[in-house]
């Protein structure tokens, strides 16, 4: 029989007590991995949650109309818009719920990015896609827009608006003496030729077809002109390609671009005439480097309002007369300005000419098809054809 001395009772109690509390914190260690590992899960089952229903949310919360809508509105949108501009647009003009309804549709649609400025028929609560779709028809477009040919002047273009929009001819003018008001930047009117700058909205006034909104004023209309002239410019890289390539200021290559567009008879020979320009300009090939061009005379007998005639009525004193500052007889360099308003091909044309050492051209056919020359005999014979033709 085994008797139990109080040290042992206290070293078996003890034994036991260590034993309970490594047991009790094995279960507490226990419990907190569980209750860890069980907030994971709990965070990333809420993390899957929430992205879907954010998913869902923005797939199918947006607002938006049902249907095909109805009435009718007139929505003008204007050149240069995003499909987010026109969709701001639509929006405010009670077309279409929100911008994302409308703007979702149009990248859904394969011609959606085909969307165009200008001025619709649309209806009321439409739904985004039944929005692209309409604006897509041809049918929804309000026609009635105005064109404005390649080489007009800023006076003919002038006439040409107030026709088509009731605007008077005299806003037009008096808008048009202000170019840097119209959005020209001054920066256009550099030059590097020592000739004198004089401010005009010659050569600015892009031609095109353009659907202006109603009760649009003459500062307003000749503005979107001006914008659009900037966007070709800067789509062609005329004044890039000008700078790099030619080594000129962009306005002297676009008094350069309205010379060619009158003087050629065929858009064919845009390019060409251009580089007639330069190197009679610039080479020092010919002589007192005057371009000896006849169409600057008639230029400013429009603007101070003299009758103008045909080259070969013109005079010797008409073509060299001192006190036009358009001629081009006699007088070194460029005119003061443009002299019109040229089309994307002639500011091609200026920009990136043909390479040649050509000085002379004469019209040779009634399509007006030009024949070039490096030399007077050469020159002389392009005339032969062009008498034979009866051109000259």
């Amino acid at each position: 029989m085994r008797t139990l001395r109080l040290s042992d009772c206290r070293r078996e109690a003890s034994q036991v007590g260590d034993e309970k509390y490594r047991s009790r914190h094995v279960r507490r260690g226990e419990r907190a991995r569980i209750k860890v590992t069980t907030t994971l899960l709990v965070v990333i089952l809420v993390g899957f949650v929430g992205a879907g229903s954010y998913y869902v949310w923005d797939r199918f919360s947006v607002p938006d109309y049902s249907g095909a809508g109805s009435g009718k509105v007139r929505v003008d949108v204007p050149e240069g818009s995003t499909l987010t501009d026109i969709g701001v647009v639509l929006r405010d003009t009670g077309v279409v719920k929100s911008v994302v309804a409308f703007t979702e549709a149009a990248q859904d649609n394969p011609r959606g990015q085909s969307i165009q400025a200008g001025s619709f028929t649309m209806r009321k609560e439409m739904s985004g896609a039944e929005a692209v779709k309409l604006m897509l028809d041809p049918a929804s477009r309000i026609r009635g827009g105005v064109t404005i040919p390649e080489g007009k002047t800023a006076n003919q273009v002038y006439a040409t608006l107030a026709k088509a929009t009731d605007v008077p001819v005299k806003d037009f003018e008096k808008a048009g003496r202000s170019p840097l008001a119209l959005g020209v930047p001054e920066s256009w009117f550099e030059r590097q030729d020592g000739q004198k700058v004089t401010y005009s909205i010659e050569g600015f006034l892009f031609p095109d077809t353009y659907e202006f909104p109603p009760d649009s004023s003459a500062q307003a209309i000749l503005k979107e002109m001006v914008k659009h002239f900037l966007a070709q410019d800067k789509k062609i890289g005329f004044s890039k390609q000008v700078r790099s390539e030619l080594q000129i200021s962009p306005y002297e290559a676009l008094i350069v671009a309205s010379l060619a567009q009158a003087e050629a008879g065929n858009k064919d020979d845009l390019g060409k005439v251009a580089r007639v320009a330069y190197n009679r300009i610039y080479s020092g090939d010919f002589p007192c480097n005057c371009l000896e061009f006849d169409v600057g005379i008639n230029y400013y007998y429009q603007l101070t309002g003299k009758p103008t005639k045909p080259s070969k009525k013109m005079t010797r004193e008409e073509l060299r007369d001192p006190k036009n500052p358009y001629r081009l007889h006699g007088k070194a360099g460029l005119t003061p300005t443009p002299i019109n308003n040229p089309g994307a091909e002639a500011l091609k044309g200026a920009s990136d000419p043909p390479k040649g050492s050509w000085l002379f051209f004469v019209a040779i056919d009634k399509q007006g098809h030009s024949a070039f020359a490096t030399t007077d005999a050469e020159h002389e014979r392009n005339k032969d054809k062009a008498h034979e033709a009866g051109i000259i």
